[in-house]
């Protein structure tokens, strides 16, 4: 288990005065810090078809970049190259734990946890992210320079590599195994590793409206909604064929703002859009599934549930009380004599016995649990 230390700051000077705001550098942010996986694991997981993964080095100076799978490392020789895995803490129980320290931020703002083996002078060049990401150091040492936001031009150093120009630092900094670098969206960045490294870049990704308008619709067509005709009974004469008027364009945006009105809608656009997983989950699901009284038999016998890794479960407000949650884009509705239940399953990463006990006499809980168990959703610890 990780204990995140901010020396001389809470998590609430951190988000009123760093996130989304400035850079951090937070020496010993995990102290007595080691990989929670080592190269090999990686490479192995580079070698999986469902995981993302790439390979960026230079070769006569130029920038390449490669994507996974990857089954071999020998021609890139001992220096400038390094290996990406995007969303390892879905493959990982041990890298998963690296999100919980986090947790005074939401959960829908998590992206993943990305990890970047590098050999000697390795890294991705200078680029801007536009995403908030903990860069946690393990092995070896980085040396990273951050700039200040501004007006930073923004190349293509290969196709598949989006570049900026030298900046001067606000940071110039060597991190060691259990340094931090908090860096928000829109800060230039680079960084070069000085001896063979690991990273663990914990990232949250936020959504914009570009995003949220096209899940939104995508949500209307799925479930069929939104299908009302604009209605304008009693309307004057109209004298000007192309005209789109005041009053008409008051009847679109009133149509379209009714959509945006309805709160139970967005809850269950967000809720669903919200909770599925950018990355493929490692779902094992099992051979021989519980029943739902073996299953309740396993959790008083002190059996505890482990969320799998990336799995994403959220409630809304809106919708909360009345037993509304959504997992992996599913929405589940246990009315409300569930609501008490939906937080218990979704702001815990374990589950046992105990916390699970005043709920498990409800069938159509204690179904859906089975159901996720079987499906891979939720094991047991050992």
């Amino acid at each position: 288990m990780h204990t995140l230390n901010l020396p001389g700051i809470t998590p609430e000077h951190f988000l009123q005065h760093y996130w989304q705001r400035q850079p951090l550098l937070i020496r010993g942010g995990f102290r007595q810090f080691e990989d929670p996986i080592s190269p090999d694991e990686l490479a192995g997981l580079a070698c999986e078809e469902q995981v993302e993964s790439r390979l960026v080095y230079r070769r006569d100076g130029r920038w390449q970049a490669e994507t996974g799978p990857f089954d071999s490392y020998e021609h890139l020789g001992e220096r400038e190259w390094c290996l990406i895995v995007q969303a390892a803490n879905h493959w990982s129980p041990e890298v998963q734990a690296l999100v919980e320290p986090f947790s005074f931020l939401p959960k829908w703002r998590l992206d993943d946890v990305m990890i970047s083996y590098s050999t000697k002078d390795g890294g991705v060049g200078p680029h801007i992210d536009r995403y908030d990401v903990f860069i946690c150091q393990g092995s070896g040492k980085r040396r990273w320079r951050v700039g200040a936001r501004g007006n930073h031009r923004e190349f293509a150093a290969h196709e598949a590599l989006l570049h900026t120009d030298p900046f001067e630092p606000i940071i110039d900094e060597v991190l060691e195994a259990g340094d931090i670098l908090y860096i928000p969206p829109g800060f230039p960045h680079d960084g070069v590793t000085l001896e063979h490294a690991m990273s663990f870049s914990v990232g949250f990704r936020a959504k914009s409206a570009c995003d949220m308008f096209s899940a939104l619709a995508d949500h209307l067509i799925d479930k069929e909604l939104g299908n009302e005709l604009l209605a304008d009974p009693g309307r004057p004469l109209h004298t000007q064929q192309g005209r789109i008027d005041g009053a008409d364009f008051a009847r679109i945006r009133a149509q379209l703002q009714a959509v945006l009105d309805d709160e139970a809608l967005l809850a269950d656009m967000a809720g669903g859009y919200l909770s599925r997983a950018k990355c493929q989950l490692d779902l094992q699901a099992l051979e021989s599934p519980y029943e739902d009284a073996e299953l309740a038999e396993a959790l008083a016998g002190g059996g505890v549930l482990v969320r799998t890794g990336g799995l994403r479960c959220f409630y809304v407000d809106a919708t909360a009380a009345q037993g509304v949650c959504y997992v992996d884009g599913e929405r589940t509705d246990f009315g409300p004599e569930g609501a008490g239940f939906v937080p218990v399953l979704c702001d815990h990463e374990r589950l046992d016995g105990v916390a699970l006990a005043p709920w498990l006499s409800q069938p159509a809980i204690l179904a859906a649990l089975t159901r996720w168990v079987n499906a891979g959703y939720w094991y047991f610890a050992d």
